[in-house]
């Protein structure tokens, strides 16, 4: 999430809560979903919606690419703009408006209130958490391998396929079974590469 402040002073909340901030279009599934936005504060928050494709996601060379009408990006982010009262909630449609790619597409989704006038006697401090959330839409049909390689206490991961895998609840024991550490995770885009250096020389797992 992002955080932006305006003013100075006493903090005034504006609080924009999204129900989910990973949007994963699976290929079994319709290429469509909702992300809904509630506004959890007592006054009215104007909102942004600003679509990206992200091109050659995880790599040296990535991009973010603001998207264009849906004839053009054949993604449909709608509304872009929203009011939102206290206590509302509202809908942005996600959806793919054609075919499915040979490889994931990954846009983010910017979702943020739009900073306005603090009215106050005092000076004031305007607290606004935006999003960015991630939206997968997965290839036609997965293809090639992921890859895990141990040379000593080293793990490295290569996704040499077409959709994006994701690593996690990564742990590693000592040899006694009594001195245990939970390795990060991480989401790994086609042609990305990632290492974990392990702190023994023991088993490890993960899960994908």
């Amino acid at each position: 999430s992002a955080i932006c402040v305006a003013a100075m002073g006493t903090p005034a909340a504006a609080e924009l809560v999204l129900d989910q901030v990973i949007v994963d279009l699976e290929a079994e599934s319709p290429p469509r979903d909702d992300i809904e936005a509630f506004n959890a504060s007592d006054e009215r928050i104007y909102v942004l919606v600003e679509p990206f494709e992200i091109v050659n996601a995880g790599l040296a060379d990535e991009t973010r690419v603001p998207l264009g009408p849906p004839s053009e990006s054949g993604m449909f982010v709608s509304p872009q703009r929203l009011i939102l009262e206290p206590g509302e909630r509202r809908l942005i449609r996600i959806a793919s408006t054609g075919a499915r790619p040979e490889a994931d597409r990954v846009f983010r989704v910017r979702v943020r209130p739009i900073v306005g006038e603090v009215v106050s006697q005092e000076d004031a401090l305007k607290v606004l958490i935006g999003y960015d959330a991630l939206v997968l839409l997965r290839a036609s049909e997965p293809q090639g391998t992921f890859d895990v390689v141990r040379t000593g206490r080293l793990l490295a991961f290569a996704n040499n396929s077409n959709s994006a895998t994701e690593v996690f609840a990564g742990r590693q024991c000592d040899e006694a079974g009594e001195t245990c550490h939970d390795l990060p995770g991480n989401r790994l885009y086609p042609g990305e590469r990632w290492s974990v250096e392990l702190p023994f020389s023991t088993k490890v797992s993960f899960q994908k």
